[in-house]
């Protein structure tokens, strides 16, 4: 029996799963020896008719499904100024310990847009190998409301950033996550949350994956012909404004860089290089570059260029100490990563191998 039965229409492009396994449980049920592989056979599963091209979010039940195994918890988290931020973690029943597991931190903050906690296959590998996941719903994200967002943007950026710094010392101080085997992971504008706190306490963190992230603000924002910088300025601030600027110079990453330190180990992964002018417009105007998803997440080229990873990562390698179990990666691609499954299971595997062996190490 194959693994799918699908009712494919070849006029109008539909489908139907006339039968499915499930085996994401089947297998982490085999793994954690709760059943053998011949009992783990699902029922019939019928779903309503979608297109082939559609991205499937049908996974919102998995974490219901997965509670077998995995665990979620939430924390009110305080920040350094009192106000509380939500901390939501998940972790393997039978493989956390206290004070000796490494941790995965993601964080965003930023455009009033929700964390996506939605469950994400690639992470079931850090799960089973005792690693715990973290979310940190800074300010300048979403779930709060308005104020939420805006406390944590233009001249108020840098709460986002001691939000997610407060969040990862809760981790390490509550002995959730070992200390010295903390990673950060952030997309797009969380790169920059990230790479912030980074500078801020570089041996807080072991590791870091930053994904197309805006790491020098300052620059960016000087220079309005870029696609979407305008937008960008009530975000993150308006250069030409004395306050805005003074306030994107103490938290923008490139500018901040300390040194003599030891930074942890960071992979900058991108993704397709930068475009001509024109490429660009006529990619935006054909829908090229969108929004993934509904999960707000924006291809990097458009926002925040290649080109600031690359300033980011030889000014780190410059004024940082050499540590060869602490490597800088710079990760290029000319693929679209969103656009084809196969390469993005392709950059999940190389994220995760980075993060498991820089804990090894």
């Amino acid at each position: 029996m194959p693994d799918a039965v699908v009712d494919y229409n070849l006029s109008s492009g539909k489908w139907n799963i006339v039968q499915q396994k499930n085996l994401l449980l089947d297998r982490t049920r085999i793994l954690y020896g709760r059943t053998s592989s011949a009992s783990t056979e699902q029922s019939s599963i019928s779903q309503s008719s979608r297109s082939t091209d559609e991205v499937n979010f049908q996974d919102d039940h998995l974490w219901n499904d997965l509670s077998e195994f995995y665990a979620c918890e939430h924390f009110d988290v305080p920040s350094y100024d009192g106000v509380v931020v939500p901390l939501t973690i998940v972790y393997s029943h039978t493989r956390k310990k206290v004070a000796h597991n490494p941790g995965l931190l993601h964080g965003h903050g930023a455009y009033g847009e929700l964390l996506d906690k939605r469950w994400q296959s690639e992470l079931k590998s850090l799960l089973d190998r005792g690693w715990v996941v973290a979310y940190a719903d800074v300010r300048g994200g979403g779930g709060g409301g308005k104020k939420w967002h805006h406390d944590g943007r233009r001249t108020k950026k840098r709460n986002s950033i001691n939000d997610y710094i407060s969040c990862a010392k809760f981790l390490i101080e509550k002995e959730i996550v070992e200390e010295n085997k903390l990673a950060g992971w952030g997309y797009s504008a969380g790169g920059l949350l990230v790479a912030s706190a980074i500078n801020l306490c570089p041996d807080l963190f072991r590791a870091a994956v930053l994904k197309v992230p805006f790491l020098d603000p300052t620059n960016t924002l000087l220079y309005p012909i870029l696609p979407l910088t305008p937008a960008d300025y009530e975000e993150f601030g308006y250069p030409g404004d004395i306050e805005d600027f003074r306030a994107i110079r103490n938290y923008s990453p490139y500018d901040n860089i300390q040194n003599d330190v030891i930074y942890p180990a960071v992979m900058w992964v991108s993704l397709p290089l930068p475009l001509g002018d024109l490429q660009l417009v006529l990619a935006i105007l054909l829908g090229v570059f969108k929004k993934s998803g509904g999960t707000g997440k924006r291809i990097g080229t458009l926002r925040f260029g290649v080109w600031e990873a690359a300033k980011w990562v030889a000014r780190v390698r410059e004024r940082s100490i050499y540590d060869p179990t602490h490597p800088i990666l710079l990760n290029l691609t000319v693929d679209i990563v969103e656009e084809n499954r196969y390469l993005q299971c392709k950059e999940a595997a190389l994220e995760t191998a980075f993060l498991i062996k820089m804990m090894d190490s």
